[in-house]
């Protein structure tokens, strides 16, 4: 049913119904491919049919909300990447389900009802109030539905709202569940806790030699090498295209003579400027300044900072207001303007620095314009060049040959695995081009793939060279990093039973002051701390641990931010109090009552789908979605 005709559905029922749609076919199952009806069937279930048709307009009706959610539009075989076929089939399949469930029920609406639903729907109303037919027909007709359809559609929806309320209505939140919840969300808890870290334990030894290789046996796969991929790669861009040494000194010249003004700076001043909003203020001022005072003076005492005053380095034509501007220009290096009438304001200028019109001569920038140049008719190459490049790859040549015949370079780096690090698990350095490396691992020896985009106006192409399968290290080859796991290991081990040892102590009744005087430790309190809003120091097992018990809980286990051991102990306990009509409390009650609804219904119709059976003609599905005109078939 059309979005816009549903407008006016907005009960509670309709709600759950809408949120039971988006079954897909991992939901209700496909029971087998029906055979049995043709090619305007696209799916049944039971007696109930779905039309062809009606799977035809849904899916579009879906493809064109994902389009304008994504920004774009969809073609129907675009939505196949986005599994909008198994979703619109889900949900036409669940409310055939309904309507055979109320076909059998022999559940149905009076045309009186039925009237009364349409002319009540909001979409339906005039801007003043009031049920407007000719609005329902250009609704209708802008969306490729005749009234007949819509009747017939708007029937169906009311008899499966019907059954629903019939089957979910009333469903409603126990208020012990509601309580409970709110218990185990709000209750906080204090917490004393000593933290244990790696210099606790001191360091750990070299293991020997029997233990090493012990440990690498038993965690060979950890140290695994894995598959490395080496490539060769051709990047054409207008960098690596341009040829500076072919722009001559008189191709220089002439565009440093036709663009001259970009190597021109006008004559620019370094201005200080203070405001007055009252002309009077500022005559007053421009008279002490001529008495003595220093533009520093005035500064001072209008309680002004260097940032109130400085416009920066300016050119007359930076100014906005021409008379500031001249009065600006009309200073000499260090002098102060009087009052000047601008058009916004009264100022007085300040003059800092004179920095005088400059041109650079074109010895100076040669090099640089004969770069420019060189890019501009490499950038012209560039395009030219790609058409040449995939021909010659289209004929079979390879890169090394391509780049030989083009006069380009390759490149070969390191061999990488799908993270781009090589065998020492340095990053290798390569193109900064979206998908080459998984590009690389889909790839394979000899097979020729398309060119990345490169920059702004860049191509690469690359071709796997060589793959180097996966395999298990030896231990020499990573002796360094099996000890460094080793050592990771026993730190750990000590301080877990380090942590233990002082947790059995504090359940055998000794104090945190003697256990922290004993082993130097600080001891640290959490206060308020929640199941949802843990302390710092707090891993998610050690909120676990902290409201795994009553009040006088003790527990050792690992904490957050690094290698750390929490032996705690919880002090206090507090829940706050419960009130049913609490504000949250309502809005968590109507949310989890929503979640129950759309639990059972889903039940029901899950129910009937299995019961009634569920097929589905893919002929017709792959003709609507465009797979047998795209497959030939």
């Amino acid at each position: 049913m059309l979005d816009t005709l549903r407008k006016g559905t907005g009960t509670w029922v309709a709600k759950i119904f809408i949120a039971l749609l988006v079954f897909s076919f991992a939901i209700w199952g496909v029971a087998d491919v029906f055979t049995g009806f043709g090619q305007n069937v696209a799916a049944k279930v039971g007696e109930t049919e779905i039309s062809t048709f009606t799977y035809d307009r849904a899916y579009r009706q879906d493809l064109n909300r994902i389009g304008q959610q994504i920004g774009r539009p969809l073609s129907t075989t675009d939505g196949v990447q986005f599994g909008i076929p198994q979703q619109t089939l889900g949900r036409l399949v669940a409310e055939a389900a309904m309507n055979e469930s109320a076909r059998q029920l022999s559940l149905g609406v009076s045309d009186t009802r039925l009237a009364g639903l349409i002319q009540a729907d909001p979409a339906f109303q005039r801007p003043g109030g009031g049920y407007d037919r000719a609005l329902l027909a250009q609704i209708l007709r802008s969306n490729g539905l005749t009234e007949d359809e819509y009747v017939v559609e708007r029937r169906d929806l009311a008899v499966r709202q019907q059954l629903a309320e019939g089957v979910a209505g009333g469903m409603d939140t126990p208020l012990a569940y509601l309580e409970a919840l709110h218990a185990f969300e709000n209750e906080i808890r204090d917490v004393r806790y000593l933290r244990l870290e790696p210099s606790f334990v001191g360091d750990i030894e070299d293991p020997a030699e029997a233990d090493l290789s012990a440990f690498f046996e038993g965690t060979r796969s950890d140290f695994r090498a894995p598959e490395y991929r080496e490539i060769m790669l051709l990047e054409l861009t207008p960098e690596t295209l341009a040829r500076p040494n072919d722009i001559t000194e008189e191709m220089a010249r002439d565009e440093y003579d036709r663009d001259s003004s970009r190597y021109y700076q006008p004559e620019r001043r370094r201005i200080r400027q203070m405001v007055f909003q009252v002309p009077a203020e500022a005559a007053e001022a421009a008279t002490r300044l001529s008495a003595g005072a220093t533009f520093e003076d005035l500064m001072a005492e209008r309680n002004l900072s260097a940032n109130d005053v400085d416009l920066g380095v300016m050119a007359r034509g930076d100014f906005l207001d021409d008379a500031v501007g001249d009065a600006a220009f009309a200073l000499g290096e260090g002098e102060t303007s009087g009052a000047v009438e601008g058009r916004f304001s009264t100022v007085i200028l300040n003059a800092v620095e004179v920095l005088p019109e400059t041109t650079q001569p074109f010895d100076e920038v040669k090099d640089e314009i004969k770069a420019l140049l060189a890019a501009e008719e490499a950038e012209r190459e560039v395009l030219d060049l790609v058409d040449e490049i995939e021909d010659a790859r289209a004929g079979g040549a390879l890169l090394a040959e391509v780049a030989s015949r083009f006069q380009l370079t390759t490149s070969t780096p390191a061999a990488f695995d799908r993270q781009g690090r090589d065998a020492e698990e340095t990053q290798v350095a390569l193109p900064d081009a979206d998908g080459l490396i998984s590009g690389v691992f889909d790839s394979d020896v000899g097979v020729e793939n398309d060119p990345l985009q490169l920059g702004r106006q860049g191509f690469l192409w690359y071709e796997v060279t060589n793959v180097i399968p996966e395999r298990d290290r030896e231990l020499d080859e990573v002796r360094p990093r099996v000890t460094a796991a080793w050592k990771d290991q026993q730190m750990r081990t000590r301080l877990q039973e380090r942590a233990q040892a002082l947790a059995d102590r504090l359940r055998s009744g000794e104090t945190f002051e003697a256990i922290a005087a004993d082993t130097g430790l600080e001891t640290a309190t959490a206060e308020a701390v929640s199941r949802v809003r843990p302390a710092a120091d707090f891993s998610r097992a050690a909120i676990d641990a902290v409201f795994s018990g009553p009040i006088g809980t003790v527990a050792a286990v690992e904490g957050a931010n690094g290698p750390a051991e929490l032996v705690l102990k919880v002090e206090n306990s507090s829940v706050p109090a419960f009130f049913a009509e609490a504000q949250d409390v309502r809005a968590i009650r109507a949310q989890l009552s929503q979640q129950l609804q759309d639990s059972l219904l889903g039940q029901f119709v899950s129910d009937i789908e299995a019961r009634e059976g569920v097929e589905v003609n893919d002929a017709a599905i792959s003709y609507v979605i465009g797979l047998t005109e795209r497959n030939g078939r």
